[in-house]
C-alpha cells in the first residue's frame, strides 16, 4: 500500500551527496584507501563517514592522527574526481521546478568538492549553499541548516529538509525542521527518525504557490508515516 504525505513549507534544504548526487562509489573508494593506509577497519570507517564532515570522521575513528593533515589529503583526492559520481534520477527536474530563492544545499563536503560535483553532473548551483568548510560544527549539529534558513530569509520551522543519512535527519530536527529521508545510502528501517521516507527522489512532487511549497512524498506505508 502506498501512502502520500503532504508537507507545506516555504523553502527546501537539500543534502547533496546521496540526495541530488550519487557519489557513493567515489566516497567509499576514498575512505577504503585511507583506512587501508592506516590499518583501520574500512567498514567501521564507512559507518561513521556517511553524512558527516571529513574532519569529524577522522576525529572519531582515528583520534591519534592529525585531523587537519588527513583532511587535506582526503579532500584533495575527491576534489577533482568524477569517477563514481552520478546524477540522482529526478534531481534535475525537482530542482528546476523550484524558484531559486526557495531552496538551498547543506552538505558535509567542502565547497570545492560540492561545486565540482554539481558542475560535473550539470545540476544548478543554488544561491545559498552551506558547505563543511563554512561551519564549525557538522551534522548532527543544526548549524548548517540554521545558517541556510537564515540566508534564505526563512524561519527554521518553515523549512523542509531532504536527507539520506541519520546524522542529517537528526540535524534537521535539532534545527526544529521536518525531514524527509531518501533510501539509498541507508535502508528505510535506518531512516525511521524522518517525518516521511521516500524510496527515490522521483517519489517526491512539489507544487509552488506564491506563499508556500506543497511537497508530496509517496512511499510504502509504515507506522510512522501513518501518524
Amino acid at each position: 500500500m502506498t501512502l502520500t504525505r503532504n508537507f507545506r513549507c516555504q523553502a527546501i534544504l537539500f543534502d547533496l551527496d546521496g540526495v541530488l548526487v550519487n557519489s557513493a562509489e567515489c566516497v567509499e573508494r576514498t575512505w577504503r584507501k585511507w583506512a587501508a593506509r592506516h590499518n583501520l577497519d574500512p567498514e567501521k570507517v564507512l559507518a561513521f563517514a556517511h553524512g558527516r564532515r571529513t574532519i569529524e570522521t577522522v576525529q572519531l575513528v582515528a583520534p591519534e592522527l592529525s585531523a587537519d593533515a588527513e583532511l587535506a589529503q582526503l579532500e584533495a583526492s575527491e576534489a577533482m574526481t568524477s569517477e563514481g559520481v552520478y546524477t540522482v534520477d529526478g534531481a534535475r527536474e525537482l530542482l528546476e521546478s523550484l524558484p531559486m530563492d526557495r531552496w538551498a544545499i547543506v552538505t558535509s563536503g567542502v565547497r570545492a568538492v560540492a561545486e565540482f560535483r554539481l558542475r560535473y553532473t550539470g545540476l544548478p548551483i543554488p544561491a545559498v549553499m552551506i558547505c563543511a568548510d563554512e561551519i564549525s560544527r557538522g551534522k548532527p549539529d543544526p548549524e548548517g541548516y540554521l545558517k541556510a534558513a537564515e540566508k534564505l530569509g526563512r524561519r527554521p520551522a518553515a523549512c523542509l529538509v531532504i536527507e539520506d543519512a541519520p546524522p542529517g535527519i537528526e540535524a534537521a530536527h535539532n534545527a526544529a525542521m521536518r525531514a524527509v529521508g531518501i533510501v539509498g545510502t541507508y535502508s528505510m528501517g535506518e531512516l525511521v527518525a524522518a517525518d516521511a521516507v521516500a524510496l527515490t527522489l522521483t517519489d517526491i512532487r512539489i507544487d509552488s504557490t506564491e506563499a508556500n511549497l506543497v511537497v508530496g512524498v509517496s512511499a510504502p506505508s509504515n507506522k510512522r508515516q501513518q501518524r
